[in-house]
């Protein structure tokens, strides 16, 4: 499965505390061989302040209680450090403990800051060692206390960009702690900020919302609400148009997302056709089985891509998660996406056979003739389809469905919208890279 593992796409579009989890899981899953996986860790690790971890992972990689001086050596620079970190930023941290003189802070920034400044002598310095003491926790791995003091520092920073930066850092605090509701509320205020911000460069504000639907990853397959969330996020023509150009391997977590959601099934017609139009920058047999069944009619490839989409989301760490059903049971994501792609299979291929034989599709859904017919007929009331059974011949009969040819028109200038934002993108990327030539 190491060929459908995306994990070397995703990365490079991750905070590095962000990678641990899914090293972890290709561990759990042993796709990669150990070795291999811990020295990735080590090699993560050695450019964070966790270096306790690193040391356990060489003690076990290389079976030994030896050391390199040059870790036992960063052990002592990060405790040298942190002490230092502790010390300029204690007369803000104090404060921020003293419930009293918190309660006297307003919602007017430039208040608190005059506040700080004339009673309690806590000025920019102050406040700009509290960002870095946050940044030195969470590289040390302390994501709950980085979470509070960038928290706090935010409420008090004047300059747009730190504040920024500390957001991004909050929102991989809150992931880490797997508090998905509060990491929802980060991850959105993090959107506005995105969409509305006046970047330096167009590729500034494309990469920042790369950045940001890959860390959604986490929080989308593991909220209650996620499946439906994602789609909300990337199928915005501003972001879809950014995976089309820039991050097609996300087109994976977005048509999953399309299978197991039946309430974004009138938006599912036009992601078929980005499906059409992607695949030769990228696929996998989730997005082949979607091709299948609505670009290609071939419906014995569909049953063999079921297969392996099975294998895929069982390998793959965000996938492999549980969906809540209405009944607020939750199932595996794989089950699913099964028993959903294999409605699909059939929906399509009533809607383009006129007769049927309800045998056959016994034997395809191993079902007796009684079950089978239970199936159909509750999949033509679901689907209205316009369709009728004949009992005695064990067929189903299908009206034609001629489509409207204003539909038709409409349909294909939607299209227009994405090509053109991609085309005017690698223009934009083109006379970028001449300029800086």
């Amino acid at each position: 499965m190491a060929k459908y593992d995306l994990t070397t796409r995703i990365a490079p579009n991750l905070d590095r505390h962000l990678v641990f989890p899914l090293l972890e899981f290709l561990q759990d899953r042993q796709i990669y061989d150990d070795d291999h996986i811990l020295k990735a860790k080590i090699q993560l690790l050695n450019k964070t302040n966790m270096v306790d971890y690193a040391m356990d992972i060489h003690k076990t990689l290389y079976n030994t209680q030896h050391l390199p001086q040059d870790m036992v050596d960063r052990r002592v620079e990060v405790v040298a450090r942190l002490k230092s970190q502790e010390e300029a930023a204690a007369p803000l941290v104090a404060f921020l403990q003293n419930a009293a003189a918190v309660q006297e802070l307003r919602a007017d920034k430039q208040y608190n800051l005059q506040l700080l400044n004339e009673k309690y002598k806590i000025g920019p310095v102050q406040i700009e060692a509290l960002y870095e003491y946050a940044k030195f926790q969470f590289e040390c791995g302390n994501y709950s206390g980085a979470a509070d003091y960038l928290y706090q520092y935010r409420a008090l920073c004047t300059n747009s960009e730190r504040s920024l930066s500390a957001l991004w850092g909050k929102l991989a605090a809150e992931i880490l702690m797997q508090n998905w509701d509060i990491a929802l509320e980060e991850l959105n205020r993090l959107k506005e900020i995105i969409d509305s911000k006046n970047f330096a460069s167009p590729l500034n504000q494309v990469q920042s919302r790369i950045w940001l639907m890959h860390w959604s990853l986490f929080i989308f397959f593991n909220h209650d609400n996620g499946r439906t969330l994602i789609i909300d996020l990337f199928n915005q023509d501003k972001y879809l148009n950014v995976i089309q150009t820039s991050a097609p391997h996300l087109l994976r977590y977005l048509a999953t997302a399309f299978v197991v959601n039946k309430r974004r099934r009138p938006q599912f017609k036009d992601f078929i056709k980005v499906i059409q139009q992607e695949q030769h920058s990228y696929k996998d047999p989730i997005t082949e089985f979607l091709a299948c069944v609505y670009v290609n009619y071939d419906f014995d490839g569909a049953q063999k891509k079921m297969r392996e989409c099975e294998e895929v989301i069982l390998n793959d760490p965000f996938l492999c998660k549980r969906v809540e059903e209405s009944n607020f049971s939750t199932v595996p994501l794989r089950d699913e996406f099964l028993e959903n792609a294999r409605l699909f299979i059939f929906e399509t291929y009533c809607r383009i056979h006129q007769r049927i034989d309800m045998r056959v599709l016994a034997e395809k859904l191993n079902l007796n003739y009684e079950e089978a017919e239970r199936w159909i007929v509750n999949l033509i009331r679901g689907s209205r389809l316009d369709a009728k059974i004949d009992s005695q011949t064990g067929t189903v009969t299908m009206e034609p469905n001629h489509p409207n040819v204003y539909e038709q028109l409409i349909d294909h200038t939607k299209a227009l919208n994405g090509r053109t934002y991609k085309l005017v993108s690698q223009l934009l990327e083109h006379v970028q890279a001449q300029a800086a030539r």
